[in-house]
């Protein structure tokens, strides 16, 4: 049996082409479906549907084969010990630092300002401020990170921006890219060993179909 560990929304439903492109059609729609184990067309494989936090976790451990995550999940909670053979160039967005469109950032960062920042990547946050050398307090959420400067919370919100529609409707401004995001395909090594032929072919339909989208 091949364990596919997927997240509800946007990846999974831009993983659905690639699992077409390998053979593989899930056969329930996991926003009907109360099921946390989706069947599919191929009696060997089936996809658990897990929190995003969550893939690198069931794949690290042996709770899933291989699954679908995005990089920032991978970089704040960490993708060691996973087999990363693909970006799969889907789920893209990018991480942005955003502030009020009031309030002026690069005069703050300019003048060495320590700066409250509200994220729940702060890994990612850390670093990135570390390597600029601006000093941050920083603020875990797990909600809407747009109230946190509208309340006077933070300063500034380290998130994931999509179309910035989000940010705009809060008159928030986005001021720093910090990188550009996609969903990646991880894989148990050990799996890789056992189950060399299934996961293989599907890394290399994976593959085809990204390079006959591109």
């Amino acid at each position: 049996m091949i364990t596919l560990a997927l997240s509800k929304g946007r990846i999974f439903e831009e993983t659905l082409p690639l699992l077409k492109a390998a053979g593989i059609e899930v056969l329930e729609d996991p926003e009907k479906s109360r099921k946390l184990i989706l069947p599919t067309n191929q009696p060997d494989v089936r996809v658990v549907l897990v929190r995003a936090t969550d893939v690198p976790t069931y794949v690290e451990y042996g709770g899933a084969d291989l699954g679908v995550t995005g990089k920032d999940t991978l970089l704040e909670h960490g993708g060691q010990g996973l087999y990363q053979p693909l970006d799969l160039q889907i789920a893209k967005c990018r991480m942005s630092v955003a502030v009020r469109a009031d309030f002026d950032y690069e005069r703050a960062v300019r003048q060495g300002s320590r700066l409250k920042v509200a994220t729940k990547y702060t890994n990612i946050a850390r670093e990135f401020f570390a390597t600029k050398g601006v000093h941050v307090d920083l603020i875990k959420l797990y909600g809407s990170m747009e109230l946190a400067p509208l309340t006077g919370l933070a300063d500034a919100i380290v998130d994931l921006v999509s179309t910035g529609s989000t940010l705009k409707a809060n008159h928030l401004v986005e001021v720093e890219r910090i990188m550009d995001i996609s969903s990646r395909l991880v894989v148990n090594q050990t799996s890789l060993k056992l189950k060399q032929a299934p996961l293989r072919a599907i890394i290399d339909a994976f593959a085809g179909a990204i390079v006959h989208s591109a």
